[in-house]
């Protein structure tokens, strides 16, 4: 069992860091096979906690989830190959092994605008502005990103500590790179913390100190921060009612915007996937869960909100401090080592070996060694470090920005898809809210005639793995006829080509080949039903079906019969 006391005067309240040295205690030493139990442990805890809470995810925002309604773990649960949780932070990841660990930030920009897979509030907009060649750390920046306090770096920091056992200014350094792309203020400061925390569990079996730990990675007079001791305090005062304790994080810090400034200066804004609150219940499940695998993942997944990436964040800390050989074998026994994990060459095997590629390496960088300790296994020798935070710039007083900051004419051409404001105005005719995401730059933007048809918008996905996607929102007429509403379009392709359409609304499902024999004249007409909600939502992909294939679009319309 983990060790957790109750105490009046614990380490977060007394202001000391974990790791404060002396001159006699220069070095943390570890077993390499000490850490790489500890590592595996990290890894196995996040898949855990994002597969067991993925289920519930936003289905409770301002209620508990029941506990009849946590979901029956399954073991293949365990297999989260495909969850963007994960598989954003490899990207990173994934930059620093091709360009070493002093991969710029423009570059890792670069990296982070040629993906494809779906993103959501910072991550989408860090990603749309990067691709416009707005460059960081101005994508970040809340002049140009609205949820700049949001959730998104907190979900992908966990690499940041697991290559940094010990090493919490890595921690802080590498949110500085990959966190800027996309946070700013709280935002940033809870990837930070996170990536902070994971850096302690190698070294400490109390939650307090790993806590306060985290906490010594981010600026004390942040939101974020007092947000943190709050919920410490609140647990000190009702360690035995985990409701009491939730409801006063609620009543404070999600059903009133008086602590959530940026929120309240951005109306659009929603504070139920910003950083801090989220972060609350990261902790949440760390204190009441007590040291047990099972309970934290519960604990911080009946909190609500985004309900897979926090038991996600606690269960990687938790599985950090327990080592893999000490989580229960019903988190293990499915596990497929051998799987991709999606836009990724990582398996699980060669994610291992990767994360103790970069540990190494930070070691030595930072004045540590790696030796041969008793019967010759090898020993990590690591100096010890005070954490020191970033700059504090809270995103609702941000600092200066750079205007002229911009990716130059050679960096934008390594970027490989155009940003979605390049068609805002593009599509404006067709008279829908159209969003063009992924689309290469094997086309211009704009429209025009082809095949006997005006106003056609050609698109090309980015690679054979990046498919182009148009998303489509609006709000429906209601009909006093009761006529039911369709949505009218045109696909067509060039001759000898085809590509795959897969078109997704509510419960509607289609996919289809665009080409030859399935078209008259390079044209396929589309009618298809929707439903009678007051919004919809439409989302089209077309992906390469056959070499590289150009996508024609026209004729956009909602009808009702």
């Amino acid at each position: 069992m983990i060790a957790i006391h109750n105490r009046i005067l614990f380490l977060l309240v007394a202001g000391i860091s974990f790791f404060s040295c002396s001159q006699n205690e220069k070095y943390l030493e570890m077993q390499v096979e000490v850490y790489q139990d500890k590592m595996e442990g990290a890894w196995i805890g996040q898949m855990a906690g994002v597969g067991w809470g993925l289920p519930t995810e936003f289905d409770f925002v301002d209620s508990l989830i029941p506990s009849k309604n946590v979901p029956v773990w399954d073991n293949n649960m365990i297999n989260q190959q495909g969850n963007d949780d994960l598989y954003v932070e490899m990207t990173f990841m994934s930059s620093m092994e091709k360009y070493g660990l002093d991969v710029s930030i423009r570059q890792a920009g670069i990296d982070f605008a040629n993906t494809g897979y779906t993103l959501w509030a910072a991550n989408l907009q860090g990603r749309k502005n990067l691709r416009y060649g707005i460059a960081p750390p101005e994508s970040s920046h809340p002049e140009y990103n609205k949820n700049a306090d949001d959730i998104d770096y907190q979900i992908e920091a966990d690499f940041s500590g697991i290559i940094a056992p010990g090493m919490p200014n890595v921690a802080i350094e590498l949110g500085e790179k990959f966190g800027r792309l996309m946070n700013y203020g709280d935002g940033l400061y809870g990837g930070q913390f996170v990536g902070g925390m994971y850096a302690a569990a190698y070294f400490s079996d109390d939650i307090y100190e790993v806590i306060e730990a985290g906490l010594a990675c981010i600026p004390e007079e942040s939101i974020y921060s007092q947000c943190v001791r709050d919920v410490i305090q609140w647990y000190q005062e009702n360690p035995g009612d985990f409701e009491k304790t939730w409801n006063l994080i609620m009543d404070k810090y999600f059903r009133t915007l008086d602590h959530q400034p940026f929120a309240r200066a951005n109306k659009e804004v929603w504070p139920g996937i910003d950083a801090k609150i989220n972060g609350a219940f990261i902790v949440m499940g760390l204190l009441y869960g007590e040291g047990d695998m099972e309970k934290t993942i519960v604990y911080s997944m009946r909190c609500g909100l985004d309900s897979d990436c926090n038991p996600s964040n606690a269960a990687g800390v938790l599985g950090t401090m327990m080592g893999y050989q000490a989580i229960p074998e019903k988190f293990k026994v499915g596990l497929d080592r051998n799987k991709k994990f999606s836009y990724s060459e990582y398996t699980f095997t060669t994610l291992l070996e990767v994360s103790e590629k970069f540990t190494r390496e930070y070691i030595v960088r930072n004045g540590g060694e790696v030796t041969a300790g008793k019967n010759g296994r090898e020993v990590f020798r690591i100096i010890k470090q005070q954490p020191v935070p970033s700059v504090f710039q809270p995103s609702h007083q941000p600092g200066p920005f750079d205007p002229d900051n911009r990716y130059t004419a050679e960096e934008m051409d390594q970027i490989l898809a155009w940003s979605e404001k390049h068609f805002e105005q593009v599509v404006q005719p067709f008279g829908i809210s159209l969003d063009v995401q992924h689309c290469g730059k094997g086309v211009n933007p704009g429209l025009i005639d082809w095949n006997g048809k005006t106003s056609v918008l050609p698109t090309v996905p980015m690679s054979d793995k990046r498919s182009v996607r148009l998303s489509i929102k609006e709000k429906l007429t209601k009909n006093a006829r009761g006529k039911k509403p369709w949505f009218v379009f045109h696909a067509g392709h060039n001759p000898e080509e085809s590509w795959k359409l897969s078109f997704r609304s509510g419960s509607i499902r289609m996919d289809t080949l665009v080409g030859t024999p399935n078209s008259k004249n390079g044209w396929m007409n589309f009618e298809v039903p929707l439903s009678e909600a007051d919004e919809i939502n439409i989302e089209m992909q077309a992906s390469v079906a056959a070499d590289v294939a150009l996508n024609y679009w026209s004729n956009f319309e909602i009808i009702y019969k």
